[in-house]
């Protein structure tokens, strides 16, 4: 068989051959949308390559991006990687000490920025080491005044630049292409380094049918930020098969959303659930059409039933949870629906689109625990973990690489059960467990539950110590508005639960909160809860 190397520079030249005319609609301001071909896109892209390459980019350098999702982010996306560089895209949810750490870790050079961003990069310039230029994206050329030497505008650079660039062809398929961190809840975050296989192949999957199967016919909106793990692959994988992506840009909000859903004629769209139930709640106040959409992909923290089922049986749009880490590029499992579901009721069904879902070919994952791998009975807890083809081998430049990484396997810190139809089903994190009377209670499980209930917006269980059980759970909860925050409501959840656990289970204690806090990513951080619950663990 002929060795032709998986590169991503391949993508650009499928879709300016095949698909010239599909397009790229980008949201770049609150009243402004750009629209482009992909050979528009193309030839930009390679500008973009060239006037980075003039600035100094070679391969191996990191050209760091601090950006929404829109075009400018999308020609990043290639035209670093393409000429064996490595784009380094960063979290602006992070905080301050965070960013410079990562920057000054991955030791970017060049750093691509929105222009609202670029007044927070500007005060944090002298504490970054290796950062040469500042490039500044925006609609229009002008440069924000600065006492910073070497700013550069990019539609400047791109105006100046060929849009002539042979990419190489001879490009080692395992060059570095990419580089995300994770967004730490303890000690700073941890590297991982993307290449130009991995995502090619990663790619591949996203277009299987029992995945999230993006083709050309599709229109797809990466709501899932693009400095958060590639968001989840879609806009590569939207470039190899010419696929219409809709970018919704800076401070979108659900109404922003739906309206372009509605008016784009979205048929596939992926994000957190924190997302997802603000659109819900948009659309139940004022509902738009969104007759186009076949498929919700969900995934970053557990989807409430609630939520899965007002959009599958109400709204009649398939909601698919999927899993994954900034290890594993990021997709793993999908809740996708196997023919042997079909007759399933729909309270079945939406209890399936609730699991993480079954395996994506070309992976392989294993639950363990003290005895080996894990029963299928959906009940026997482990240890997750994964390994394949587009699965982290270690952290870039990290001693943690030590705790996760052995034997080949990628120890996720995730605890799971399989069903025995092979589905994965998280029930915690390693740290989040619960463990009372030497037996173990999934936080999760009881988040789910709370979250099914019609008065509740948010649930988070923590354990707190205790001197006869070692620690038992605490649930603080989110209502809805106008509900009442009093002793028969804490009692009312409480027998709610009793009816679907044993009542060991039972959480000791449930608060009712405003809001529960959470990671960049919009996961729960149950770290900063636990600090703030400081009276329960003295």
């Amino acid at each position: 068989m002929m060795q032709t190397p998986l590169i991503l520079s391949s993508f650009i030249t499928r879709a300016e051959r095949f698909f010239p005319n599909k397009m790229v609609i980008s949201r770049t301001g609150e009243q402004t949308i750009q629209r482009f071909t992909y050979r528009e896109w193309a030839k930009r892209t390679r500008r973009l390559s060239n006037a980075l390459t003039q600035l100094g980019m070679e391969k191996g350098t990191k050209v760091g991006t601090f950006a929404w999702n829109h075009h400018r982010h999308l020609e990043a996306y290639f035209a670093v990687p393409c000429t064996g560089a490595i784009l380094h895209m960063i979290n602006i949810r992070l905080s301050a000490e965070h960013i410079v750490y990562i920057i000054n870790h991955a030791e970017d050079e060049i750093l691509l920025v929105d222009e609202e961003f670029f007044p927070h990069l500007e005060k944090m310039a002298p504490m970054l080491k290796t950062v040469k230029h500042f490039v500044i994206m925006s609609d229009h050329k002008e440069l924000p005044e600065t006492t910073l030497k070497n700013v550069h505008s990019y539609e400047s650079l791109l105006e100046q630049a060929s849009d002539e660039y042979d990419y190489p062809e001879d490009l080692d398929e395992n060059t570095p292409a990419g580089l995300c961190y994770t967004s730490a809840t303890t000690g700073q975050p941890k590297g991982v380094i993307y290449t130009h296989r991995g995502l090619v192949l990663h790619s591949y999957a996203l277009g299987l049918a029992d995945g999230m199967g993006l083709c050309e016919r599709d229109t797809a909106m990466s709501v899932v930020p693009m400095f958060h793990v590639n968001a989840w692959g879609i806009p590569f994988a939207g470039v190899f098969f010419g696929t219409t992506q809709v970018l919704p840009g800076p401070g979108f909000n659900p109404v922003v959303l739906l309206d372009l859903i509605e008016s784009e004629k979205v048929t596939l769209t992926a994000g957190v659930p924190t997302i997802w139930l603000a659109v819900l709640k948009e659309q139940q106040q004022n509902a738009r059409d969104l007759s186009s959409l076949r498929a919700i992909v969900c995934g970053g923290s557990a989807s409430p039933k609630g939520l899965i089922r007002a959009f599958e049986e109400k709204l009649n749009i398939p909601f698919i949870v999927g899993y994954g880490m900034t290890e594993t590029s990021p997709i793993v499992s999908l809740s996708v629906l196997t023919s042997s579901m079909d007759d399933l009721t729909m309270d079945e069904r939406i209890d399936i689109r609730a699991l993480q879902g079954l395996v994506t070919p070309g992976l392989d994952i294993r639950v363990v625990n003290e005895n080996g791998e894990v029963p299928w009975d959906g009940e026997t807890m482990g240890e997750l973990k994964v390994k394949g083809p587009w699965i982290a081998s270690e952290y870039y430049k990290d001693e943690r690489t030590e705790e996760a990484f052995k034997d080949g396997w990628l120890y996720t810190g995730d605890i799971a059960v399989m069903t025995k139809d092979g589905y994965l089903k998280l029930t915690d994190r390693t740290k989040d467990l619960i463990k009372s009377g030497g037996e173990w209670i999934s936080s999760v499980d009881l988040e789910n539950a709370l979250m099914t209930h019609e008065d509740v917006y948010e649930a988070a269980v923590v354990a707190v110590p205790h001197e006869k059980w070692m620690e038992r759970p605490l649930a603080c909860v989110v209502l809805h508005d106008n509900i009442a925050q009093d002793d028969t409501k804490k009692q009312e959840l409480k027998d709610y639960l009793k009816g679907q656990f044993a009542s060991w289970w039972i959480p000791d204690e449930i608060l009712f909160v405003k809001e529960i806090p959470k990671t960049s990513v919009g996961k729960f951080l149950k770290a900063a809860l636990r600090d703030q619950l400081k009276e329960y663990y003295k």
